[in-house]
């Protein structure tokens, strides 16, 4: 037999699912309990009773039954017309045996008794164990039990969870009074937090005034490093098991087919057991010839249970009634609304959570059925579906991970010589950041969301801002502040994407640097002309504008809206750019730089550009430069860059550059200098690195103003004397070719600074050298053996230097 708490195994669930179980549930539960008491009480009857039939033989027949005595007596008292003619019974034994009585009794039990009521405490226990079944198999089914299972776990963490407490306290709070801001807070963390961790449902209700009186003061609500790590796992479980059941509906199905199968065995129970509750009757007439053995063929039986089966199945038949009635408004509980969709628009509009997203499928279902337990339970899982929830735990994290000090030590002063500070892979921007006000440049990298508040108009010093692989989220106090203090914006995208509106209300920007995949589309549709929409031509006080992405030609609305722009450079990455007509609008562009382009010429709108100082067509396809000629007439031209392409020669007309300041023709193809390049007597750069030189001319000397004269990676056997005529030259690269001597006259370049060597095929070096009073040993690039071959004292002197 079943022991009691096997019984209560099968009558329900784990305790732990009583929260996923409406009334119905419940009343199932005590009504499925009450059955099986009757199905053991009348079982226990019915196995304790000896003698469930007690028979007598029956002396007297007549019409075919067993008349007994006071039939008799009412038969003598008829008229004799009307009464049949009774034969006596054939007497073998006038007292029968014991062992007749008990076999007498047996036989009328199997023949006569009706199954019903040998088998009615059966038939209720199956009953019974059937109706336990349907109300716990979905619990244990092993679709959905792991699904329960997870979400009952990760509810009771949810309940029980401090950050809770104090987001539903929050609102709480923020509904009855009016709390100051904070300096140090978030732009998307209220205010009026609380961690009373221990609030009753009652205080914790939304909407319900009953509450303001257990909230703690907002300046109490401290969430501890333990706690807000706890909180950071709930909302990663959830996220994974909303993701997980949001996809079918199996609880759903299960739940509803074990309500149509309960409904359909309420039917048939109502249908058969009060036909047949008529055949329990106290008296039974049994038929039986076995004059052989007792001699009479009639017996006249008494049912001793049947007074009490007829009352406890009675009974049972209400509670199948009662049971029926709850299934059959469970089902049409399930039938009457779409119980596969969850909304939470009524809590959206009492909370400061909007972003709560409504749910479907078995996650639907499983709220639904725990708002019929209590319907705070949903109101607080919802707290960890809030994007808003979770990035205000992220930010409580944040600044406990990131301290002032920790802050303190991340400043650097930069190649600029500004303060920076560089934040790398962070969940968001901590608030102590806002309390370093020395902060010049300010960069995140790798933060996938941030966003600034008010309290960035406390870094005073702020001018520049460095977004890599971030997207960044503005308040309007924050643009306000942007827009009067932001000088420099670089920006890279982390996929490709349109630019953010946001950029173009930097009024006072005076450098945009915009790197990544950009979407073609965005830069056109930017146009003042086509939208009204802020754009670049909002950006009046730009000068320096950086693309880096794959454009096919150079966006319109850049030519058209910035017509004052001084300083344009794109790097195309390879990609072709074929329309560049209309760069002619930007007369003003004082640098051009068109960087891996893939261009095959110099393009001849260029040479409209005639107050352009500084060209770099570096990494392009560039193998000839014969339009260098129509350079002469961009009179300000003072940088040229040419540099990692694929020039074979230098034209002649390279010498029209009179005003030419700066040349660079490194990692090209050039095999000689022509000698018109030394007219360009303005030159103070000169780089020929990386190209198949095999000499220097000796018209070099009449660049008296160069300063810094490249040729390594080269095959320059000698070095002409007039190449130590540039006496102002400071920086000198000869390294890796193929000098076999260095010429004494090294000593007369008193300004040299850099000396590299490096490379060659030299056995010692002149002792002149020691007359170039600014090189230092450090600067002098070369084998180390060759540095020993100078006589010690310059050697001990330039170590001291």
């Amino acid at each position: 037999m079943l022991s009691l708490s096997e019984l209560k195994y099968i009558a329900d669930s784990q305790s732990s699912c009583h929260i996923l179980k409406p009334w119905w549930d419940v009343f199932w539960y005590y009504l499925t309990l009450i059955m099986l008491l009757v199905a053991v009480l009348s079982g226990a009857l019915q196995l304790a009773d000896t003698k469930i039939l007690c028979c007598l033989p029956c002396k007297v027949e007549l019409n075919d039954r067993c008349v007994v005595p006071l039939d008799m007596f009412k038969l003598n008292s008829t008229p004799s017309n009307s009464v049949s003619q009774v034969t006596p019974p054939i007497r073998i034994q006038n007292d029968l045996h014991k062992q007749q009585y008990a076999y007498i009794d047996a036989v009328c039990y199997e023949k006569q008794l009706h199954w019903f009521a040998k088998f009615f405490p059966y038939l209720v226990l199956l009953h019974t164990l059937i109706f336990a079944a349907c109300s716990n198999f979905w619990l244990h089914y092993p679709s959905t039990s792991s699904r329960i299972e997870h979400f009952v776990s990760i509810l009771h963490k949810c309940f029980d969870s401090p950050w809770t407490t104090r987001a539903l306290s929050e609102t709480v709070a923020e509904q009855s009074v009016s709390v100051p801001l904070r300096k140090s807070r978030v732009l998307f963390s209220p205010s009026g937090l609380s961690t009373n961790t221990s609030a009753s449902k009652q205080s914790l209700h939304i909407g319900q005034s009953n509450m303001e009186t257990g909230l703690e003061s907002p300046t109490s609500s401290v969430l501890d490093k333990k706690e807000g790590e706890q909180a950071k796992a709930i909302f990663e479980k959830v996220k994974r098991f909303r993701l997980h059941v949001e996809q079918k509906d199996v609880i759903y199905r299960v739940y509803m087919k074990q309500i149509i199968i309960k409904v359909i065995l309420f039917l048939i129970i109502i249908a058969y057991v009060p036909y047949f509750l008529t055949y329990i009757t106290l008296e039974i007439d049994c038929p039986i010839d076995m004059q052989a053995f007792t001699g009479y063929k009639r017996y006249h039986c008494v049912y001793a249970l049947a007074e009490i089966f007829q009352v406890l199945a009675s009974f049972y038949v209400i509670m199948v009634l009662f049971y029926g009635l709850t299934s059959s408004y469970s089902l049409w509980w399930m039938l009457r609304s779409s119980l596969k969709e969850y909304s939470f628009e009524a809590l959206r509009e009492k909370s400061n959570y909007s972003d709560i997203p409504d749910v479907k499928n078995d996650f639907a279902f499983i709220l639904h059925l725990a708002d019929q337990y209590d319907p705070l339970y949903s109101k607080r899982f919802s707290i960890f579906l809030s994007e808003v929830s979770e990035n205000k735990l992220k930010q409580i994290n944040l600044n406990n991970e990131w301290t002032m000090e920790k802050l303190k030590n991340k400043l650097v002063k930069n190649c600029q010589d500004k303060v920076e500070l560089h934040l790398f892979m962070l969940s968001g921007l901590p608030d102590n950041v806002f309390e370093l006000t020395e902060i010049e440049v300010l960069t995140l990298e790798l933060i996938p969301e941030v966003k600034l508040p008010p309290a960035i108009s406390t870094l005073i010093n702020l001018r520049e801002l460095n977004l890599y692989h971030s997207s960044l989220l503005v308040d309007r106090p924050a643009l306000n502040f942007l827009e009067d203090n932001l000088k420099i914006l670089r920006l890279k995208f982390t996929e490709r994407g349109k630019i953010p509106r946001w950029i173009f209300h930097l009024k006072n920007l005076k450098e945009l640097y915009l790197s990544g995949y950009i979407i073609s589309d965005t830069l056109s549709t930017l146009s003042a002309v086509q939208s009204p929409a802020p754009g670049f031509q909002d950006l009046r006080n730009l000068r320096t504008l950086y693309l880096k992405s794959t454009l096919s030609r150079i966006p319109q609305v850049i030519t058209d809206t910035l017509p004052a722009l001084q300083k344009l450079s794109l790097d195309n990455e390879g990609n072709k750019l074929v329309v560049l007509n209309n760069l002619k609008k930007m007369v003003n562009l004082k640098s051009l730089e068109l960087i891996n382009c893939d261009l095959e010429r110099i393009p001849h709108s260029i040479f409209s550009l005639i107050h352009l100082h500084e060209l770099n067509l570096k990494e392009n396809n560039l193998k000839t430069i014969e339009e260098i000629i129509s350079f002469q007439h961009l009179q300000n031209l003072s940088s040229l860059k040419l540099w990692h392409n694929h020039i074979a020669y230098i034209p002649a007309q390279i010498g029209a550059l009179s005003n030419l300041e700066q040349l660079y023709l490194d990692h090209n193809k050039i095999e000689n200098m022509p000698l018109q390049l030394f007219l360009c007597t303005k030159l103070t750069h000169l780089d020929l690195s990386y190209n198949n030189l095999t000499f220097i001319p000796e018209e070099i000397q009449f660049l008296t103003n160069l300063l810094y004269f490249a040729v390594t990676s080269n095959y320059i056997e000698t070095l002409p004397n007039g190449l130590f005529q540039c006496k102002k030259l400071q920086t000198l690269l000869l390294g890796r070719n193929s000098l076999m001597t260095l010429p004494p006259l090294i000593g007369e370049l008193t300004n040299l600074i850099q000396l590299e060597l490096v490379g060659n095929h030299l056995e010692v070096l002149p002792p002149e050298l020691e007359a170039c009073p600014s090189l230092k040993r450090s600067c002098v690039l070369v084998e180390e053996n060759l540095l020993n071959t100078l006589s010690p004292p310059p050697t001990e002197r330039w170590h001291s230097g």
